[in-house]
C-alpha cells in the first residue's frame, strides 16, 4: 500500500501511541505527523503550504475536538474559512457523542464525524475504514 501523509490533531499521548499502533497494525506506512492542538496545526499547514517543509497536503486531517489552546471545533471552522485548507477532508474524531455537538461540525464544514471507539480491535477497524474511504472510494480534489 502506498505511504500517505495524514495530519491528525490530538492532543492526548496514549490515544496518539494507539492511533500510531492502529495504522500500523493495519499495514499501513503512512507519514503520521502528530500536533496537540489546533494552534499547533495551523503553524504546521502554513509551514507546509508556504514550501518550508518537504510535505505535501495531507490526504485528510484526523481532528479532535477537546484539545488546549485552540480547539477542534475552532480549528475546523478556521479550516474551512480558509482557500488554501478548505479542501482538505476533516474528520472529526472525538469522544463526543452529542447530537447538538456532530450537527454543529457538519455545519462548521466537517467531512465525516466519527465517535472513538471503546476497544483497541474497534479502533483497528475504524482507521482502516476511515484511511479506505478517504482514500480509495472518496474523490478529492
Amino acid at each position: 500500500m502506498s505511504n500517505l501523509f495524514i495530519l491528525i490533531a490530538e492532543d492526548d499521548a496514549d490515544d496518539r501511541f494507539l492511533l500510531q499502533t492502529a495504522f500500523a497494525e493495519c499495514g499501513f506506512q503512512d507519514d503520521l505527523h502528530f500536533v496537540g492542538n489546533g494552534v499547533e496545526l495551523f503553524d504546521f499547514l502554513d509551514k507546509s503550504s508556504n514550501g518550508k517543509t518537504e510535505r505535501k497536503t495531507p490526504a485528510f486531517i484526523l481532528l479532535d475536538l477537546n484539545m488546549p489552546k485552540k480547539d477542534g471545533r475552532e480549528a475546523l471552522k478556521e479550516l474551512k474559512e480558509n482557500p488554501r485548507f478548505k479542501k482538505i477532508p476533516v474528520v472529526v474524531f472525538t469522544t463526543t457523542k452529542n447530537e447538538n455537538e456532530i450537527k454543529r461540525c457538519y455545519e462548521l464544514g466537517a467531512n465525516t464525524y466519527v465517535v472513538k471507539p471503546p476497544s483497541f480491535d474497534d479502533l483497528v477497524s475504524v482507521i482502516k475504514q476511515i484511511r479506505t474511504y478517504w482514500v480509495t472510494v472518496a474523490s478529492t480534489p
